[in-house]
C-alpha cells in the first residue's frame, strides 16, 4: 500500500508529512527510560529488518488477480510497544523510499500515517491490546492479531482514498476507488493477521515475558535473555529477504489493483516542479529501484541481493534510532 507521489497534491503530501513527523516526534517524547529497555534496542533493529524482508513477499489473493504484503505495524507494536514500533516502521518506509524507490518521497508522510500510525497507535491500542489483556493465550493472540490487522489496514486503506480525494485526483472518484480498496485490503488484512499471530505465538512460546511486558506495560526482567528470539528472527529474515522474496507474487498489490480497476489500467502521472524535485532526489539515492539494479530487468539474484542489503540497512537504521532515543532519554 505504498503510495506514489502522483497520487497526491503537494498540499496534501506536505500536510501529511508534517502530521507524521509530528506524530513520530510525539512517539519519541512518550517513550520513557523504562519502557525502552536496552534489550529492546537490538529487537528494534532485528524486527525492522524482519518487516522489511517480509514486505518483499507479495502473496496472491485468490480469485482477484491481486496480491498483498504485510504491513507489520501490529507485529511491531505487540513486541516493542506502540511508540517504538512507529519509529521502526517509519525507518522501514524511509529505507524503502530512498534506496529502493518503493513509495514516493512526497508521499512518505501519507505512507507513515496509513501503514504506521493507523496500525501502531490506533488499531493496536483500541483493538489488539484490550483483547490480549484478557489473557495471552494462543486463541486471544490469534483473535487480536486478526481483528487488529484487518481493522488497521481498513483504516489505512480508507486514508489512501481520502488523501487522493483531497488531492483532487480526478482519475480516482471517491466512491469507485473506495469500493475496490476496502474489500481487497480486508482480505490482505486477514492474511496479515494469520502471519502476525503465527510469529507472536512462536515468540510467546520462547519468551512469554516479552509479550506480557508490552501488553501490560511492565518492565522486562533484567535476567531475561533475548537470544532465543533474536537468533531465529535473524535466520528467518535472511531466508525471507534472500530466498523467499524471489517467489513473490507478480500480481499488482491491493492499491495498484484498485487503481487499475478504476482507471482501466492507465498509470497516473503528474507534472510539476515538486514532483520532479522529489523524484530527482529518489533517483539519486535509490541504488536498487524496484529491488533491482538500475537499467536491469530484475533477475532473481538481484531481488535476493536487495532483500539482504535492505534488511541490513534497515537493521542499522532502526537499531540506531532506538539507541539514539535511549541516549536522548538519558
Amino acid at each position: 500500500m505504498h503510495m506514489a507521489d502522483a497520487l497526491l497534491s503537494p498540499a496534501v503530501g506536505g500536510a501529511m508529512t508534517v502530521v507524521s513527523v509530528a506524530t513520530v516526534a510525539y512517539a519519541v517524547k512518550k517513550i520513557s527510560k523504562d519502557s525502552l529497555d536496552e534489550k529492546k534496542i537490538p529487537m528494534m533493529g532485528v524486527m525492522g529488518a524482519f518487516v522489511f524482508a517480509a514486505q518483499m513477499i507479495n502473496f496472491t489473493i485468490p480469485g482477484t488477480g491481486s496480491s498483498g504484503h504485510i504491513g507489520g505495524g501490529i507485529l511491531l507494536a505487540a513486541l516493542l510497544g506502540p511508540f517504538p514500533a512507529l519509529i521502526v516502521l517509519a525507518s522501514v518506509l524511509l529505507v524503502q523510499c530512498l534506496f529502493f524507490a518503493d513509495g514516493g518521497l512526497l508521499a512518505y508522510g501519507c505512507n507513515v500515517f496509513n501503514m504506521g500510525i493507523c496500525a501502531c497507535l490506533l488499531s493496536y491500542k483500541f483493538v489488539y491490546q484490550p483483547i490480549v489483556k484478557k489473557g495471552l493465550t494462543r486463541r486471544n493472540i490469534l483473535v487480536a492479531s486478526l481483528a487488529s490487522s484487518a481493522i488497521g489496514l481498513q483504516i489505512g486503506a480508507f486514508g489512501v482514498v481520502v488523501e487522493t480525494f483531497l488531492s483532487g485526483v480526478a482519475e480516482l472518484p471517491f466512491e469507485s476507488f473506495l469500493i475496490l480498496m476496502q474489500p481487497i485490503h480486508l482480505a490482505i488484512g486477514i492474511v496479515e493477521g494469520i502471519v502476525t499471530a503465527s510469529v507472536l505465538n512462536f515468540i510467546q512460546s520462547a519468551r512469554p515475558d516479552l509479550l506480557s511486558s508490552v501488553a501490560f506495560e511492565t518492565k522486562l526482567a533484567s535476567s531475561l535473555s533475548m537470544k532465543k528470539v533474536i537468533a531465529p528472527l535473524l535466520i528467518f529474515t535472511a531466508l525471507t529477504g534472500g530466498g523467499l522474496s524471489i517467489f513473490a507474487s507478480a500480481y499488482p498489490d491491493g492499491l495498484e489493483w484498485s487503481i487499475e480497476g478504476v482507471t482501466g489500467g492507465a498509470e497516473i502521472e503528474r507534472d510539476g516542479a515538486i514532483y520532479k524535485t522529489m523524484g530527482g532526489v529518489v533517483e539519486r539515492t535509490a541504488f536498487m529501484p524496484d529491488y533491482a539494479f538500475k537499467d536491469s530487468e530484475g533477475a532473481p539474484l538481484e531481488t535476493s541481493a536487495a532483500g539482504i542489503v535492505g534488511s541490513v540497512i534497515t537493521l542499522a537504521i532502526a537499531g540506531g534510532a532506538g539507541l539514539a532515543v535511549k541516549r536522548l532519554k538519558k
